[in-house]
């Protein structure tokens, strides 16, 4: 999980909570459209492919780092496992429970609504789909770890109608096969949960205003690593038609989210411009108007300096960028049928981007 740092002579703004709850939400249902549309669109293989790819990537780039961050290195190996799941799901909004049965065997458990098949959408992910999720990282932990022996046992998966995804590491002796690391044991029980003896998150050290980030980087993350991966398994012409017509629709349902934060008097084209500042800076991104000499009652643009989004993952190719700022375009289509948003320029700025953003209104 990724946190703003830095310092500066001058205290930081403060948080503007409803751009970043919205930026949250956008993003958590782009992620859950996403899968969704691969498996209308293409197949549900298709779809526990990038769920799988996107899951692994995932655990390859934070598994580790995330245990020496939160302090869970020294525990026994199944026990640190569950307590990540448990600390880092917690940090991102999810909710989760965790009981230690032993230094060798550990739960934990997603009680329903699940974060990322939230409302009705739950209701259309194949089982296959879920256990991708499985095999994509909690398969791979003892591996990560050199610890041959540890493997997730899964015992209920919402989505076959069970009350949660459950399951346990365990360790055994002796070493466990690929096939071996993640198996389904559908007719045990995860142990009463005992709130006290939660793992705790030190309130000082995590403030509202960081928990808000926090939720905001985790539904960012799953984002960016979800397009890079489509964009790879499916290449540039059919991962931007996925990608951008998903991305659109997301856009237009969220402006029910977005309408609280304008509520003025003023014209749609100054609300949703004023709008999509505000999330583009709650994204973690420099944003300024541009002065166009046009009439701001009809045309505004704004230039975003940096991509947080996308920063380190090196050269994309262009249709993804057009691809994902149909987001914002069907955020202004659902905010006013007159307004239109458009990526009017993107240019490379190192090894960051720099994107001019044009909004229109018709008479």
């Amino acid at each position: 999980m990724t946190e703003d740092s830095g310092s500066s002579a001058t205290p930081p703004s403060p948080l503007d909570r409803d751009a970043v709850a919205l930026v949250a939400r956008l993003h958590h249902d782009l992620l859950t459209g996403l899968i969704l549309a691969t498996i209308v669109k293409r197949s549900e293989a298709v779809a526990e492919e990038l769920v799988f790819r996107l899951f692994r990537r995932k655990h390859l780039e934070q598994f580790v780092p995330g245990l020496e961050k939160l302090g869970l290195l020294a525990l026994p190996p199944a026990v640190a496992c569950a307590q990540y799941h448990y600390l880092s799901n917690f940090l991102g909004g999810v909710r989760v429970e965790y009981v230690r049965e032993s230094d060798r065997k550990a739960w934990i458990r997603y009680p329903p609504p699940r974060w990322i098949w939230q409302g009705v959408a739950i209701a259309g992910i194949p089982s296959s789909v879920s256990r991708a999720m499985l095999r994509g990282w909690h398969a791979h932990n003892g591996p990560s770890l050199g610890v041959p022996g540890l493997g997730f046992v899964c015992t209920k998966q919402t989505v076959d109608g069970q009350p949660g995804l459950e399951g346990y590491y365990l360790e055994v002796d002796g070493v466990l096969e690929p096939e071996e690391r993640l198996r389904f044991a559908p007719g045990e029980d995860a142990p009463p949960i005992d709130p006290s003896q939660l793992p705790a998150v030190p309130t000082e050290d995590w403030p509202e205003d960081r928990l808000a980030k926090a939720m905001r980087n985790y539904a960012l993350d799953y984002v960016r690593t979800a397009l890079v991966v489509a964009f790879e398994m499916l290449g540039p012409a059919d991962a931007s038609a996925l990608v951008g017509s998903t991305a659109r629709l997301i856009g237009m349902h969220a402006v029910v989210a977005a309408e609280p934060m304008e509520a003025t008097d003023e014209s749609p084209i100054v609300r949703f411009s004023n709008t999509l500042e505000r999330a583009m800076t709650a994204c973690g991104d420099h944003v300024q108007r541009v002065d166009a000499r046009g009439d701001a009652r009809v045309d505004v643009q704004l230039e975003q300096v940096g991509w947080r989004l996308m920063r380190g993952e090196g050269a994309l190719h262009e249709d993804l960028v057009r691809s994902y700022a149909e987001l914002w375009r069907g955020l202004a289509m659902g905010y006013d049928r007159q307004l239109a948003c458009s990526l009017s320029n993107l240019d490379r700025d190192g090894d960051d981007w720099r994107l001019r953003w044009r909004i229109t209104s018709e008479p």
